[in-house]
Protein backbone atom coordinates (compact mmCIF):
# COMPACT_ATOMS: atom_id res chain seq x y z
CA UNK A 1 0.00 0.00 0.00
CA UNK A 2 1.34 3.43 -0.95
CA UNK A 3 1.22 5.76 2.07
CA UNK A 4 2.94 8.68 0.36
CA UNK A 5 1.10 11.94 0.95
CA UNK A 6 0.27 13.59 -2.35
CA UNK A 7 0.21 17.39 -2.41
CA UNK A 8 -2.24 18.91 -4.89
CA UNK A 9 -2.82 22.38 -6.32
CA UNK A 10 -6.38 22.91 -7.56
CA UNK A 11 -7.02 25.86 -9.86
CA UNK A 12 -10.24 27.54 -10.84
CA UNK A 13 -10.03 28.51 -14.52
CA UNK A 14 -11.48 31.94 -15.29
CA UNK A 15 -9.77 34.72 -13.35
CA UNK A 16 -7.18 32.30 -11.95
CA UNK A 17 -5.44 30.46 -14.79
CA UNK A 18 -6.95 32.48 -17.64
CA UNK A 19 -7.52 36.24 -17.80
CA UNK A 20 -11.13 35.98 -18.93
CA UNK A 21 -13.26 37.29 -16.07
CA UNK A 22 -13.58 40.85 -17.39
CA UNK A 23 -14.77 39.42 -20.71
CA UNK A 24 -17.34 37.25 -18.97
CA UNK A 25 -18.53 40.21 -16.92
CA UNK A 26 -19.20 42.14 -20.13
CA UNK A 27 -20.81 39.09 -21.76
CA UNK A 28 -23.25 38.38 -18.94
CA UNK A 29 -23.98 42.09 -18.50
CA UNK A 30 -25.09 42.19 -22.13
CA UNK A 31 -27.11 38.98 -21.76
CA UNK A 32 -28.72 40.37 -18.62
CA UNK A 33 -29.74 43.61 -20.31
CA UNK A 34 -31.25 41.67 -23.19
CA UNK A 35 -33.11 38.91 -21.38
CA UNK A 36 -33.34 39.88 -17.68
CA UNK A 37 -33.26 43.68 -17.39
CA UNK A 38 -35.18 43.27 -14.12
CA UNK A 39 -32.15 41.63 -12.44
CA UNK A 40 -29.61 44.22 -11.33
CA UNK A 41 -25.97 43.28 -11.95
CA UNK A 42 -26.73 39.77 -13.17
CA UNK A 43 -23.07 39.45 -14.15
CA UNK A 44 -22.08 39.50 -10.48
CA UNK A 45 -24.80 37.16 -9.27
CA UNK A 46 -23.77 34.30 -11.60
CA UNK A 47 -20.04 34.20 -10.71
CA UNK A 48 -18.81 30.70 -9.90
CA UNK A 49 -22.04 28.97 -10.98
CA UNK A 50 -22.48 26.42 -13.74
CA UNK A 51 -24.39 27.33 -16.87
CA UNK A 52 -27.09 24.82 -15.91
CA UNK A 53 -27.60 26.57 -12.58
CA UNK A 54 -27.64 30.02 -14.18
CA UNK A 55 -30.25 28.96 -16.71
CA UNK A 56 -32.46 27.27 -14.12
CA UNK A 57 -32.33 30.24 -11.75
CA UNK A 58 -32.51 33.22 -14.08
CA UNK A 59 -33.83 31.92 -17.42
CA UNK A 60 -36.43 29.21 -16.71
CA UNK A 61 -38.20 29.56 -20.07
CA UNK A 62 -36.84 27.02 -22.57
CA UNK A 63 -37.02 29.35 -25.54
CA UNK A 64 -35.05 32.03 -23.66
CA UNK A 65 -32.51 29.43 -22.50
CA UNK A 66 -31.81 28.51 -26.12
CA UNK A 67 -31.20 32.16 -27.02
CA UNK A 68 -28.94 32.72 -24.00
CA UNK A 69 -26.87 29.63 -24.84
CA UNK A 70 -26.55 30.71 -28.46
CA UNK A 71 -25.38 34.19 -27.46
CA UNK A 72 -22.99 32.88 -24.79
CA UNK A 73 -21.37 30.33 -27.09
CA UNK A 74 -20.94 32.99 -29.78
CA UNK A 75 -19.14 35.21 -27.24
CA UNK A 76 -16.93 32.35 -26.02
CA UNK A 77 -15.88 31.52 -29.56
CA UNK A 78 -14.60 35.09 -29.96
CA UNK A 79 -12.99 35.50 -26.54
CA UNK A 80 -9.26 35.60 -25.92
CA UNK A 81 -7.84 33.11 -23.46
CA UNK A 82 -4.61 34.68 -22.26
CA UNK A 83 -2.92 33.31 -19.14
CA UNK A 84 -3.02 35.26 -15.87
CA UNK A 85 0.45 36.77 -15.35
CA UNK A 86 2.86 34.12 -14.08
CA UNK A 87 0.32 31.28 -14.09
CA UNK A 88 1.97 29.15 -16.75
CA UNK A 89 5.39 29.39 -15.09
CA UNK A 90 4.02 28.64 -11.62
CA UNK A 91 2.06 25.58 -12.80
CA UNK A 92 5.18 24.23 -14.53
CA UNK A 93 7.17 24.73 -11.31
CA UNK A 94 4.54 22.77 -9.37
CA UNK A 95 4.83 19.85 -11.75
CA UNK A 96 8.63 19.95 -11.61
CA UNK A 97 8.30 19.77 -7.82
CA UNK A 98 6.13 16.65 -8.01
CA UNK A 99 2.95 18.42 -6.93
CA UNK A 100 -0.23 17.22 -8.64
CA UNK A 101 -2.28 19.84 -10.49
CA UNK A 102 -5.91 20.17 -11.50
CA UNK A 103 -8.30 22.62 -13.09
CA UNK A 104 -11.61 22.76 -11.23
CA UNK A 105 -14.04 24.88 -13.20
CA UNK A 106 -17.74 25.66 -13.48
CA UNK A 107 -17.24 25.74 -17.26
CA UNK A 108 -18.64 22.93 -19.38
CA UNK A 109 -16.90 20.86 -22.06
CA UNK A 110 -18.19 23.12 -24.85
CA UNK A 111 -16.35 26.07 -23.28
CA UNK A 112 -13.25 23.97 -22.62
CA UNK A 113 -13.06 23.11 -26.32
CA UNK A 114 -12.37 26.81 -26.98
CA UNK A 115 -9.61 26.78 -24.36
CA UNK A 116 -7.98 23.69 -25.87
CA UNK A 117 -8.16 25.31 -29.30
CA UNK A 118 -6.48 28.47 -28.00
CA UNK A 119 -3.77 26.59 -26.10
CA UNK A 120 -2.53 23.39 -27.66
CA UNK A 121 -1.26 21.15 -24.88
CA UNK A 122 -3.34 22.85 -22.18
CA UNK A 123 -4.58 19.51 -20.90
CA UNK A 124 -1.01 18.29 -20.42
CA UNK A 125 -0.39 21.07 -17.88
CA UNK A 126 -2.76 19.34 -15.45
CA UNK A 127 -3.16 15.84 -14.05
CA UNK A 128 -6.95 16.11 -14.15
CA UNK A 129 -9.61 18.59 -15.22
CA UNK A 130 -12.96 18.76 -13.42
CA UNK A 131 -15.73 20.59 -15.29
CA UNK A 132 -19.40 21.31 -14.71
CA UNK A 133 -20.18 18.08 -16.55
CA UNK A 134 -18.50 16.06 -13.78
CA UNK A 135 -20.49 17.38 -10.82
CA UNK A 136 -24.05 17.68 -9.57
CA UNK A 137 -23.57 20.56 -7.12
CA UNK A 138 -21.72 23.72 -7.99
CA UNK A 139 -19.62 26.08 -5.87
CA UNK A 140 -19.88 27.00 -2.99
CA UNK A 141 -20.53 23.29 -2.51
CA UNK A 142 -17.12 21.59 -2.13
CA UNK A 143 -18.00 18.64 -4.39
CA UNK A 144 -15.80 19.79 -7.29
CA UNK A 145 -12.66 20.27 -5.20
CA UNK A 146 -13.17 17.05 -3.25
CA UNK A 147 -13.59 15.17 -6.54
CA UNK A 148 -10.37 16.64 -7.93
CA UNK A 149 -8.45 15.73 -4.77
CA UNK A 150 -9.87 12.21 -4.88
CA UNK A 151 -8.80 11.78 -8.50
CA UNK A 152 -5.29 12.90 -7.59
CA UNK A 153 -5.07 10.77 -4.45
CA UNK A 154 -4.70 13.83 -2.20
CA UNK A 155 -6.41 14.66 1.08
CA UNK A 156 -8.04 18.06 1.80
CA UNK A 157 -5.30 18.98 4.28
CA UNK A 158 -2.70 18.44 1.54
CA UNK A 159 -4.64 20.37 -1.10
CA UNK A 160 -4.31 24.04 -2.08
CA UNK A 161 -7.15 25.86 -3.81
CA UNK A 162 -6.60 28.90 -6.05
CA UNK A 163 -9.79 30.92 -6.55
CA UNK A 164 -11.05 34.41 -7.35
CA UNK A 165 -14.84 34.27 -6.90
CA UNK A 166 -16.71 34.34 -3.60
CA UNK A 167 -18.46 31.06 -4.40
CA UNK A 168 -15.16 29.43 -5.34
CA UNK A 169 -13.33 30.65 -2.25
CA UNK A 170 -16.19 29.43 -0.07
CA UNK A 171 -16.07 26.04 -1.81
CA UNK A 172 -12.37 25.74 -0.98
CA UNK A 173 -13.10 26.61 2.63
CA UNK A 174 -15.98 24.13 2.73
CA UNK A 175 -13.68 21.43 1.39
CA UNK A 176 -11.29 21.96 4.30
CA UNK A 177 -8.43 22.95 2.01
CA UNK A 178 -5.82 25.72 2.06
CA UNK A 179 -7.22 28.67 0.10
CA UNK A 180 -5.23 31.20 -1.93
CA UNK A 181 -7.36 34.04 -3.25
CA UNK A 182 -6.54 35.95 -6.42
CA UNK A 183 -7.54 39.62 -6.47
CA UNK A 184 -8.22 39.52 -10.20
CA UNK A 185 -11.99 39.82 -10.02
CA UNK A 186 -12.78 41.18 -6.55
CA UNK A 187 -10.92 43.56 -4.25
CA UNK A 188 -8.37 42.19 -1.79
CA UNK A 189 -10.35 43.41 1.21
CA UNK A 190 -13.45 41.58 -0.05
CA UNK A 191 -11.83 38.17 -0.49
CA UNK A 192 -9.42 38.20 2.46
CA UNK A 193 -12.00 36.79 4.92
CA UNK A 194 -12.36 33.69 2.70
CA UNK A 195 -8.64 33.29 1.96
CA UNK A 196 -5.55 32.13 3.83
CA UNK A 197 -3.47 34.29 1.50
CA UNK A 198 -4.31 36.81 -1.23
CA UNK A 199 -2.13 37.43 -4.29
CA UNK A 200 -2.56 39.73 -7.30
CA UNK A 201 -1.24 37.16 -9.78
CA UNK A 202 1.44 34.46 -9.89
CA UNK A 203 4.42 36.68 -10.73
CA UNK A 204 7.08 35.96 -8.12
CA UNK A 205 4.86 33.45 -6.32
CA UNK A 206 6.78 30.27 -5.50
CA UNK A 207 6.01 26.68 -4.60
CA UNK A 208 7.78 27.24 -1.29
CA UNK A 209 5.48 30.17 -0.47
CA UNK A 210 2.41 28.11 -1.31
CA UNK A 211 3.47 25.37 1.07
CA UNK A 212 3.60 27.84 3.98
CA UNK A 213 -0.11 28.70 3.62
Amino acid sequence: MNNKKITAALFDLDGVVLDTESQYTQTWHSIGLTFRPDVEELEKKIKGQTLTQILERFFPEKDIQAKVIEQLYAYEARMTYDFIAGAETFINKLRESGIATAVVTSSNEAKMANVYKAHGGFEKMFDTIVTADDITRSKPDPECFLLAAERLGATPENSYVFEDSFHGLAAGRNAGMHVVGLATTNARAEIEPLSDLVIDNFVGFTVERMLTV
